[in-house]
């Protein structure tokens, strides 16, 4: 029964932690996000002079780290 248990919590652990990777239609901005966490990668272009570039991390919906420039 222990093993059964231990067995389940490894699953389920491996199911928040592993990312799937979503890419953006906008440009490059690519997302890898788990139940727990994200990141983005951000490449965007918003207009002819402006160009965003830089990472935000979301762990548990909140920002917790945001670079873009």
């Amino acid at each position: 029964m222990k093993n059964k248990i231990i067995v389940i919590f490894i699953i389920l652990l491996i199911i928040l932690l592993i990312p799937i990777r979503l890419q953006a239609k906008e440009g490059g901005t690519v997302e890898y996000r788990a139940f727990l966490y994200s990141v983005n990668n951000v490449h965007r272009i918003k207009d002819e002079n402006t160009y965003y570039e830089g990472t935000i991390v979301k762990i548990l919906g909140i920002e917790v780290y945001n670079n873009v420039k």
